[in-house]
């Protein structure tokens, strides 16, 4: 080790004796400063909300400085290994080396520890402009950013590693940069190379060293990348101790052959086991752990105990869809997969490729004079694809019923024989891959009964398969929205009161805007599902009190008569905004931030509710209109804003008002749950889509129906709010950085290698 140390200094002082180390440093800190300081001033002004860590320093999509460093530190180690070992034989110093009692393997170890001191200055670098975070970042989220400086610290040296093996194939040093920047551009671009073909594929993808680094510069460090750095650099230090040895003795040529092959089948099978799904260790070193699954997700999955669970993607190449998941980005999507597959390895990813219509197609075949086959010969063209890798459409019907989800890509969930589908989503939804919530409600329904909420047909109901402004597919039945009940793990269906018994085991039954009075025979099935102890929804008008009333009275409540507005100077007096009351914190606790913000829920066309305190339900109001702008309006009106006024003699009353109450009591040995509301409106398609005021109305839609599943869905995986989401920067600071950063500290850098390059000289 002694030898290895003093071969180490001694390299270390030629590299640092030479104008090329000292310039490398000069210009990496000139391009990082350029991408820095340049982010300072927004900053400062708080354009990045939260996560300050991360958006400032691993961040792509940010500012992202060390991720954004990745594609060009390959452009450093050259100019520093070209010499390293071509310097010695051209020099002719190397016949000295093969004579001394100084082992082969030392030399090489001690060139490589010289790297390694050197790759340590290029990261203290790196931590002069961490430290501007750590000063000013409140909470700086430390163990984060120690991993991604590990991360580069690995990469560096892998790199370090090969220029050295470079350096000793040839004797002249401008060969043996040029050809180093050429292996290290060949191992930064390798794994784009075949992504297409399943045999090449995965080879390539393991030959590629940045796309390991981007993981844990994400912050989450993992064996499996740490291990194949580790390899990389024993492969080619290897080889580099095996070339010069080769150099002192004569063998053949499939003896130097099998030496080299059984270093790299040594390393590749290191890299091999180490990267199988169940020899991997994780830890994520970001503060809220975002790389990891919610404890919600990981129960879920610890649940599902040893038994496989097999996701297969089905995906229609004449969607748009398709682009999001061709053979060339299957990397990228088990590698989307990979939290769940840390939890549970034995998930089983399958993709089936195939062709059929999809909404519009019809016509436009019909426009065009095509038939399906030839369009889709002319696409395959078109596109380049081989239609020989995609089920035709008779044969994709035998494998699985696609019916409703409009041609796009979607994945099958099954478990123990049961199955359930997760969707993907179109714009303007910014994500088109489902998230952790989606994720585990499709899990979760092929584990548990699933709580199917029934809609109220005939004349009772808004639709939940229409668009209109006030029906309510988006929220219930929208198979294209994220946050549609459907994608979050519920069943929807509607029932017709008239001609149907209500089923005993359903989630709830929503009564949604009734029109007209209850016949005899719908009324009596109503109160025989209130008596039973079912759970239910009824949202009603203004103006249809004498159909509600008749069903409110047996549960102690009433709509009074006329119509609750408030004044406003921006909004028409119709559309009232009640805000959370206590009992909605009662109801999810999810909703307190919310009822200490205020936050309220836009109803356009609300009534007033009142109840009894000491009838059978405990009832508290879930939404309250403010006292002081709101009144009950009675008799018919204009909606005026410079008119509208309150006239008492008309019997106009001003006040706070419920406009929804939650009811709740113990009917057969579980808890009866019950929700009025004075307008049908507040969960409607334009609700939930409303712009021009700050709403939680699906928020709000979706806590009350998770309510009635006893918080079976929607899965909660919320995580806490990150720490790092304020700075003390101020507009002098980001002065002082600058004059710091572009100037003074560059300049010492220069006079430093400067002062030494000259007193080497004289020496």
């Amino acid at each position: 080790m002694k030898k290895i140390i003093q071969i180490a200094r001694l390299e270390l002082s030629l590299l640092f004796y030479s104008p090329v180390a000292w310039l490398l440093i000069i210009v990496l800190f000139a391009q990082m400063s350029i991408i820095f300081t340049a982010a300072m001033p927004q900053v400062a002004r708080g354009a990045i909300p939260e996560f300050l860590t991360r958006d400032l320093y691993t961040n792509p999509n940010a500012i992202g400085l060390l991720s954004r460093m990745l594609g060009s530190l390959y452009l450093y180690i050259p100019l520093l290994t070209m010499g390293i070992i071509s310097r010695e034989t051209s020099s002719g110093s190397i016949k000295l080396l093969y004579s001394s009692p100084v082992k082969l393997s030392q030399v090489v170890y001690g060139k490589f520890m010289a790297m390694l001191a050197y790759n340590l200055v290029i990261i203290g670098v790196m931590c002069l402009f961490v430290l501007i975070g750590a000063i000013f970042i409140p909470h700086f989220d430390y163990p984060h950013i120690l991993v991604a400086l590990l991360a580069v610290f690995l990469l560096l040296n892998a790199y370090a590693a090969i220029g050295i093996f470079v350096s000793s194939l040839t004797t002249y040093q401008a060969v043996a940069a040029i050809s180093t920047f050429v292996l290290l551009a060949f191992m930064n671009y390798i794994g784009k190379v075949g992504q297409g073909l399943d045999v090449v594929r995965d080879l390539t993808h393991s030959l590629s060293m940045p796309s390991r680094t981007e993981r844990m510069i994400a912050g989450l460090l993992n064996t499996r990348d740490v291990i194949y750095y580790l390899a990389m650099i024993g492969i080619f230090l290897g080889f580099t101790i095996t070339k010069l040895e080769l150099e002192r003795v004569s063998k053949t040529f499939v003896q130097q052959a099998i030496r080299y092959l059984l270093i790299l089948f040594i390393g590749l099978t290191i890299t091999y086991i180490s990267s199988r799904q169940p020899m991997i260790a994780y830890y994520d070193a970001t503060a809220t752990k975002v790389n990891t699954l919610t404890k919600t997700s990981q129960d879920l999955l610890r649940k599902m105990g040893d038994e496989p669970v097999e996701i297969t993607e089905y995906i229609n190449g004449m969607d748009g869809s398709y682009w999001e998941s061709p053979p060339q980005r299957r990397i990228a999507d088990i590698a989307r997969w990979e939290p769940y597959l840390r939890f549970k390895p034995n998930i089983k990813l399958k993709w089936v490729y195939y062709y059929d219509t999809i909404p519009g197609m019809t016509a436009s075949l019909i426009e065009s004079k095509r038939t399906l086959k030839e369009l889709v010969y002319y696409m395959a063209k078109l596109q380049k694809l081989n239609l020989r890798n995609f089920l035709k459409p008779e044969e994709i019907r035998k494998q699985i019923n696609l019916n409703g989800e409009n041609g796009r890509l979607v994945m099958q969930v099954k478990y123990k024989g049961r199955t359930s589908l997760l969707r993907t989503f179109p714009p303007p939804d910014k994500d088109f891959w489902p998230n952790e919530g989606e994720t585990d409600a499709a899990l979760k329904r092929v584990m548990i009964k699933i709580p199917r909420v029934v809609f109220a047909s005939d004349g009772y109901q808004r639709s939940i398969d229409k668009v209109g402004d006030r029906d309510y597919k988006t929220l219930a039945n929208d198979k294209l929205a994220r946050y549609s009940m459907i994608n979050q793990g519920f069943d929807i269906d509607s029932i017709s009161l008239e001609r149907q018994e209500l089923p005993a085991d359903i989630a709830a039954l929503v009564i949604g805007d009734p029109k007209v009075a209850f016949s005899t025979l719908a009324k009596a099935r109503l109160q025989k599902y209130i008596a039973e102890g079912g759970n239910l929804v009824i949202a009603g008008e203004p103006g249809k009190q004498n159909v509600l009333n008749p069903l409110l009275e047996s549960l102690g409540v009433k709509m009074l008569d006329g119509t609750v507005v408030q004044r406003s100077q921006q909004y028409s007096f119709d559309l009232v905004a009640p805000e959370l009351a206590a009992g909605s914190v009662a109801m999810a606790p999810e909703l307190q931030p919310f009822f200490q913000q205020k936050a309220v829920v836009s109803m356009p066309g609300a009534g007033a509710l009142g109840y009894e305190e000491s009838g059978p339900f405990a009832i508290h109001p879930l939404l309250t209109t403010d006292a002081q702008t709101t009144w009950i309006k009675k008799g018919k009106f204009t909606i005026d804003s410079a008119a509208l006024s309150i006239d008492v003699k008309a019997g106009d009353q001003q006040g706070s008002f419920p406009t929804a109450l939650m009811l709740t009591r113990q009917v057969n040995n579980k808890e009866q749950r019950i929700v009025v509301a004075s307008d049908a409106d507040f969960f409607s398609n334009t609700e939930l889509s409303r712009a021009n005021m700050t709403t939680i109305n699906g928020y709000f839609a979706m806590r009350m129906f998770s309510w009635f599943t006893y918080g079976e869905f929607p899965i909660d995986v919320s995580r806490p709010r990150p720490k790092d989401n304020t700075t003390i920067l101020s507009k002098a600071s980001v002065k002082t950085i600058q004059v710091l950063y572009y100037g003074i500290i560059p300049g010492a850098i220069f006079l430093a290698g400067l002062i030494l390059l000259i007193r080497r000289k004289r020496k």
